[in-house]
C-alpha cells in the first residue's frame, strides 16, 4: 500500500513491466483526465487511455530499460500536454512518471504580432521542446533534423554600444523569425536561443532541400534588418545542420556534430547552410590535431612575427616595421596564419599565442633596430588577447621586464577592441610612449564617441577595402569614409594592402598618409 506522501503527488507514476503491463499506478491528483481513463479491479489496474498513449508509455518502457537509463516524451490527450519520463528499474521493470508540460504553449507562427517591444526568447522552454522532440524523434525512430545558427559578433556589439543591446537584437530577429506564417508542405519546426550567440532549430524529416529551403527561409528572417533605437543592425549567421540517425543517433553527438557543420560554414564564410559529413569530421580532428600541435609551438616560442615596411604614402620613405604573425612547423614548413588563426580562435588558443609573440619582441627589437634606430614595430594583438583583462599588464611586463623601448612599440587592435575598454587604461600606455592604432576600421560598426575618446595615435584600413578600392565603389566610399574620421578626429590615416602605384595614389588623394602592401616589397 503506498503511503500518503505518494497518493498525494501531483505526478501519476507508473510501475511498468517490459511488455507494457502497469504493476503499480499511484499518485496522479495533478493529472486526473490521465487518471480517470483506467481502474482498479482485484489489484490490478487496467487502462482506458488512447491507444497512441498506451504505445508511447510501451515504447518508452522498452527503450529505457534497453539503454539502462531514462528516456522523455510528450504527448497531448484532449488539447491539453504532457511530458512522461520513463526510468529504468532493473532489468525488466521500469518507472514511469507523467507530469503536465510547463510551458508547452507554443507560439503560434501564423498569428502576426503588433507588439511594439518583442517578448523575451523562453530559452527554458525551447530547450524542453528541442529534448522532447529529440527524445521523441529517438524513440519512434522518426528522422529530425537539428541546425546550429552562430550569430556574429553581437556579443562583441553589446559590449561596445550598451550593455542589453545584443539581447535586444537578437530578440527582435528571433521575433521576426517566429511571426513568419509557414508555407504549405514546409516540415513542422522550432527556432529558439541556446546562448547569447547561439540559436538552435529542429525540423521533422530528412530531406536536405526540404532542409536547405526552410532554414534559408528562417535565416533571411534573422539577417532583416532590425532596428534598435534609432540604428539599424544586421545579423550575420552561420549555419550547420545534422540529422538523427544519419549523423549521430544521441542528442548531445547530434548538437555537436551540428555545431561542427556550422563552425565549417563559418570558416567558409558561407551563407547557405552546411551539412554535416564525415568530411567535415575529418577537418574537425585535422584541426584538433593542428591546435595540439599549437599548443607546443607556443609553450616553446616557436611562433614569432614576420615584418614588412610601412611607408609614408607621399616620399616613400621607410616608418614602421609592421608585424604579422608567422608559423614555421618543422615538418610542413610556413603555416599560412588564414590556415592557423582561425583554429587558435575556435579552440581557445588565441590569447595564448598573442601573449607568447608580444614576448618575444623584445628579441627581434635589437636586429630591427640595427638595421635603423628610428622606427617603430607594430605588434597586432588578437582580438581576445586585447580583451583579456590582463592584456594592458602584458604589455607593461613586455616593456618594463625587456629591453624593448616603449617609445618604438605601436600596438594595433581590431577597431571593436580598441573601444572596448576603458580609455583611461590606454592612456597609460600613451604616457609611456606607447602608439595605439586601431585596425581594420570599416569591418564593424563602433560608435564615433568613444572612438573620439580613445587615445588612439592611428586608424588603419581593413585590408580588404583597401585592396578593393579601386574596383569597388562601395570599397572606395568606406575608405574615404575611415580616412575622413581619422583626420576628423585627428588621428593618423594609415592603410595596408597598397599593392600598386593607382592604389598609392587613390589612398593618397583621400588624405590618407602612410601604408604598407606588395608596391614596397615583400617581407
Amino acid at each position: 500500500m503506498a503511503n500518503d506522501f505518494i497518493l498525494s503527488l501531483p505526478e501519476l507514476i507508473l510501475l511498468v513491466r517490459r511488455d507494457g503491463t502497469l504493476l503499480q499506478v499511484e499518485g496522479g491528483r495533478g493529472v486526473p483526465a490521465l487518471r480517470a481513463l483506467g481502474s482498479w479491479e482485484d489489484d490490478a489496474f487496467t487502462h482506458a487511455w488512447p491507444e497512441s498513449v498506451a504505445a508511447l508509455i510501451v515504447q518508452l518502457a522498452r527503450r529505457a530499460i534497453a539503454d539502462r537509463g531514462a528516456c522523455e516524451a510528450r504527448f497531448e490527450l484532449d488539447g491539453t500536454p504532457f511530458e512522461i519520463r520513463a526510468t529504468a528499474l532493473g532489468q525488466d521493470r521500469c518507472v514511469a512518471v507523467i507530469r503536465p508540460a510547463d510551458g508547452a504553449v507554443s507560439i503560434d507562427r501564423r498569428s502576426p504580432r503588433d507588439n511594439s517591444v518583442p517578448p523575451e526568447p523562453d530559452r527554458r522552454g525551447f530547450l524542453r521542446r528541442l529534448k522532447a522532440a529529440l527524445s521523441e524523434a529517438r524513440l519512434r525512430e522518426k528522422p529530425l533534423a537539428v541546425a546550429i545558427i552562430q550569430i556574429e559578433d553581437v556579443t562583441e556589439l553589446g559590449r561596445v554600444i550598451a550593455p542589453g543591446v545584443s539581447e535586444q537584437i537578437v530578440r527582435s530577429a528571433l521575433h521576426n523569425a517566429l511571426s513568419v506564417s509557414r508555407a504549405a508542405g514546409e516540415p513542422d519546426w522550432d527556432l529558439g536561443q541556446l546562448k547569447d550567440n547561439q540559436l538552435a532549430l529542429w525540423m521533422d524529416g530528412a530531406d536536405r532541400d526540404r532542409i536547405e529551403a526552410c532554414l534559408a527561409g528562417v535565416c533571411a528572417q534573422l539577417r532583416a534588418p532590425v532596428t534598435v533605437g534609432s540604428t539599424q543592425f544586421q545579423l550575420a549567421l552561420h549555419a550547420g545542420v545534422a540529422i538523427l540517425g544519419l549523423d549521430a543517433a544521441a542528442p548531445q553527438v547530434l548538437l555537436d556534430h551540428a555545431y561542427v557543420a556550422a563552425a565549417e560554414a563559418r570558416r567558409a564564410a558561407a551563407t547557405r547552410a552546411y551539412f554535416f559529413s564525415d568530411t567535415l569530421k575529418l577537418k574537425s580532428l585535422a584541426r584538433l590535431d593542428i591546435a595540439r600541435e599549437m599548443r607546443t609551438a607556443i609553450d616553446a616560442g616557436h611562433f614569432r612575427l614576420r615584418y614588412r615596411f610601412r611607408h609614408d604614402l607621399a616620399t616613400g620613405r621607410r616608418t614602421a616595421w609592421v608585424g604579422y604573425v608567422s608559423w614555421t612547423h618543422p615538418l610542413r614548413g610556413t603555416i599560412p596564419a588564414a590556415e592557423f588563426l582561425p583554429v587558435a580562435q575556435s579552440m581557445g588558443l588565441a590569447t595564448a599565442l598573442s601573449r607568447s609573440v608580444l614576448h618575444t619582441l623584445h628579441e627581434d627589437f635589437p636586429h630591427l633596430a640595427a638595421e635603423d634606430a628610428e622606427l617603430r614595430l607594430s605588434f597586432g594583438a588578437l582580438r581576445t588577447h586585447a580583451l583579456d583583462e590582463h592584456f594592458l599588464a602584458d604589455v607593461r611586463r613586455a616593456i618594463l621586464d625587456t629591453t624593448l623601448p616603449a617609445e618604438r612599440l605601436e600596438i594595433r587592435l581590431a577597431e571593436s577592441a580598441a573601444v572596448s575598454r576603458d580609455p583611461g587604461e590606454f592612456r597609460a600606455l600613451r604616457d609611456l610612449g606607447v602608439r595605439i592604432v586601431a585596425d581594420e576600421m570599416g569591418r564593424e560598426l563602433v560608435p564615433l564617441p568613444r572612438l573620439a575618446a580613445a587615445p588612439l595615435w592611428g586608424l588603419q584600413l581593413d585590408r580588404a577595402w583597401g585592396s578593393q578600392l579601386l574596383q569597388d565603389p562601395l570599397a572606395r566610399r568606406i575608405c574615404g569614409a575611415v580616412v575622413g574620421v581619422a583626420q576628423a578626429l585627428g588621428f593618423t590615416p594609415l592603410a595596408s594592402g597598397v599593392d600598386s602605384a593607382a592604389h598609392r595614389d587613390a589612398l593618397l588623394a583621400m588624405g590618407c598618409q602612410q601604408g604598407s602592401g606588395d608596391l614596397y616589397g615583400g617581407p
